[in-house]
């Protein structure tokens, strides 16, 4: 049976072994760029634990071991994250906690649960002992050693599974793993694996008492604690869960906090913006109008005098100026003429050879969307897209470039469509299912789309995108309706 006990041990070694790479290669950076590093990361944990085993075995009895023991294997698994893996962050501690915790509260909630059925087990071999029914000395010999094996099976088996599902979880809700955790954050994630901890070395302290020479296990005099030391443990481990997805939650709203604070901040600008363009445009109108009209006095007057062809010329100069006053793009309304206008100018000195196309962006007079919300998804819209035309240039500099726009009036309902080339890599951030910038400042940068999105959401609309041979399209549908 000993040998069944080191093998069994010997499994669950090599198992925490695969979890604690699994585990680490999750967060942090490997030092060598290979799977050997989360193998070596196995191997060395593996002989640590085993060489702690055969020094300082597991004895419940001596609280005082088991904590000292416990120091070891947190050491061990610090300095297994500093040698593996590049660049010590706030993550690393969380890491090491959290993953002692995890090991050593499946470990009691095993060992209880275990305890549990093994009494169950061996009452029924006493009762079959005792009613005679069995042919030898032999015959006893081989169910106990069955029940001490299917005992430390069912043992192992819950540590391996409830270590597993953990981690596995942890992983999975812990997204922003490249987030830079400040130190009350790290408190605030550190603090229920602690706690746990804290927990196992209280039950060691308390669990096994000794009355009148014997030994006696805690929950053998009161049978309750078969119920609550487990509810306690598997709160506990629940509490890390729920942590780690509380704090990835408020990491969430803090960034869609930030990026409605830009948000309003571009509608306001925006919005006076707007009011100025459509003045100065107005203005500019009135002046084209009457600038005509005095071009055409004078060209008048000139040809009842005398014959001046100096005049003539310059008459001829000052109208071609004016004709140069025509707006590019006439889709019907003030703010996106104005807006294509200027962002034309933007794309061609920033991009050479690039082709705009808006002839099929109209706008009818019945279009109740206000003006500066149809700013806003056309300015966000072209500027991620000369963005996107630009690095397109800048890595294939004999590439075509395009920007197509266009809108499509369906019952009650506008759908705005931008299409434009672009290098053919697209990054999806996991947090918000939108195309993640490139830029160094992530917080000012890559939220075009989700003003957009915002916008189109006010409106009782969408907006949905797709990446097809090098080519991004962008739709935007909203309610044609009055918002304020």
């Amino acid at each position: 049976m000993y040998d069944a006990a080191n093998i069994f041990f010997a499994v669950l070694l090599i198992f925490q072994g695969y979890c604690i790479q699994y585990f680490y290669g999750s967060f942090l950076e490997s030092r060598i760029k290979s799977s050997l590093n989360g193998l070596c990361a196995a191997v060395i944990y593996i002989a640590a634990r085993a060489a702690i085993w055969e020094l300082l075995p597991s004895d419940y009895e001596s609280y005082k071991t088991s904590f000292f023991r416990s120091l070891i294997i947190a050491g061990t698994l610090f300095i297994i994250a500093v040698l593996m893996y590049k660049g010590f962050r706030a993550v690393t501690i969380f890491l090491v906690i959290t993953f002692q915790a995890v090991t050593d509260i499946s470990s009691f909630i095993s060992v209880i649960i275990s305890d549990k059925i093994s009494d169950a087990i061996f009452d029924n071999i006493v009762k079959y002992v005792q009613y005679g029914n069995f042919r030898s000395e032999r015959d006893i010999e081989i169910k106990l050693n069955v029940y001490i094996i299917g005992v430390r099976l069912i043992q192992f088996l819950i540590i391996m599974l409830l270590i597993y599902f953990t981690l596995k979880i942890i992983v999975r809700d812990f997204k922003e793993k490249k987030y830079s955790i400040s130190r009350t954050e790290l408190l605030f994630l550190i603090t229920p694996s602690a706690v746990g901890l804290m927990i196992c070395i209280f039950l060691r302290i308390i669990l096994i008492t000794a009355e009148d020479g014997a030994t006696q296990m805690l929950y053998e005099r009161y049978p309750a604690v078969y119920v609550v030391v487990p509810a306690i443990l598997l709160l506990s481990l629940l509490s890390v869960l729920f942590d780690v997805k509380l704090f990835q939650d408020m990491i969430h709203l803090n960034a869609e906090k930030s990026s409605r604070i830009i948000l309003e901040q571009q509608i306001d600008g925006l919005q006076t913006h707007i009011e100025e363009m459509e003045r100065i445009y107005s203005d500019m109108r009135g002046v084209k109008h009457d600038l005509k009209n005095t071009v055409s006095v004078i060209r008048q007057l000139s040809n009842n005098g005398k014959d001046n062809a100096e005049l003539q010329t310059y008459i001829s100069e000052m109208s071609q100026c004016l004709e140069k006053l025509e707006v590019r793009f006439n889709t019907g309304n003030t703010v996106a003429d104005t807006l294509l206008n200027m962002k034309y100018y933007e794309a061609v000195r920033n991009v050479p050879n690039i082709n705009i196309y808006a002839d099929d962006l109209i706008f009818s007079q019945e279009l109740k969307i206000h003006s500066y919300d149809i700013g806003i998804i056309l300015g966000n819209a072209l500027d991620n897209a000369i963005e996107a035309c630009k690095k397109l240039k800048i890595n294939e500099p004999s590439a075509d470039t395009f920007i197509r726009l266009r809108s499509v009036q369906k019952g009650n309902f506008l759908i705005l469509t931008i299409e434009n080339s672009f290098y053919g890599k697209l990054v999806i951030n996991s947090q918000n299912e939108l195309p993640a910038t490139d830029k160094a400042d992530k917080k000012s940068h890559g939220i075009g789309l989700a003003n957009i999105k915002s916008t189109a959401e006010k409106y009782n609309g969408t907006m949905d995108f797709k990446a097809k041979d090098r080519v991004f399209i962008l739709s935007v549908m909203m309610k044609n309706e009055r918002r304020n």
